[in-house]
């Protein structure tokens, strides 16, 4: 009877987001009796419950609100369905906000990515200082040519490093990639539409390959950043020459594509 009570609480809290195993004690029986390794019967089965990836919260949980100017809207503005939502929250529990979550204006989940891919052996801090310098220089660079630049011309200059680094990013994402794909023992580079995380990923890799390797020894790397970037954000510079030169051996390579079978 105890044994059976401790597997139904088990179970109980399996089906509530846990899982069990037990660790070189009692080996429970089809039939429901108990034996350890020298054959006596114990006790209650000895059950560790340990917690799984994913089942901290219960389903009922809801997930935490990051915007402010959703908080600042006046309840008398809301709609039937987000007054719903808002006399839910106010009930219901909220999940606590993960690491890479936040609610500044400063956060980019963009710039985060690209810093996270820049990092090397753990030195957040320096990749992390790396971008501040590069987005400083880039906006030294703007406000010096916004001052040289004649009145008709100044409207045209972008002065903000965050919309310098997106718009270089999305002119460097390529459209289309080759994939391997092997018929006949021979190797096809066949062509293949990219999604948005590829294609994101191409691009911060072709940046960061391209400041490390192909730059001066004297050169620093946020200096080489800068400059890439603002030749990307001109739809110039090595890195939309790697993205132009991948289509256009997507567009040689075009008579393979009856190949893809996704």
């Amino acid at each position: 009877g105890a044994a059976m009570a401790g597997v139904l609480n088990a179970s109980l809290k399996m089906a509530a987001g846990w899982s069990w195993r037990s660790q070189l004690g009692p080996v429970i029986r089809a039939g429901g009796g108990c034996l350890n390794r020298r054959g006596s019967i114990p006790g209650p089965p000895q059950i560790w419950v340990i917690p799984v990836r994913g089942s901290r919260y219960n389903p009922h949980y809801l997930e935490p609100e990051l915007n402010k100017e959703w908080h600042r809207i006046m309840v008398t503005e809301l709609g039937p369905e987000e007054s719903a939502a808002l006399e839910l929250r106010a009930v219901r529990p909220i999940k606590a906000a993960t690491i890479n979550q936040s609610s500044s204006v400063f956060s980019d989940p963009l710039t985060s990515k690209f810093i996270n891919m820049m990092m090397q052996r753990g030195q957040k801090l320096l990749s992390r200082s790396i971008m501040s310098k590069t987005f400083e220089t880039i906006k030294r660079k703007q406000i010096e040519s916004y001052h040289k630049a004649p009145e008709s011309e100044k409207d045209t200059i972008e002065c903000n490093p965050h919309k310098i680094f997106h718009q270089a990013l999305e002119n460097c994402m390529p459209v289309i990639g080759l994939t391997n794909i092997q018929r006949g023992g021979k190797s096809y580079q066949v062509p293949t539409p990219l999604t948005d995380n590829r294609r994101r990923f191409l691009a911060m890799k072709w940046f960061i390959t391209e400041c490390s390797e192909n730059r001066h020894r004297r050169t620093h790397m946020y200096e080489k950043l800068s400059q890439e970037l603002l030749a990307a954000f001109n739809n110039e510079g090595n890195v939309i020459k790697r993205k132009r030169d991948l289509h256009k051996m997507a567009e040689a390579n075009r008579a393979y594509a009856h190949y893809r079978w996704w």
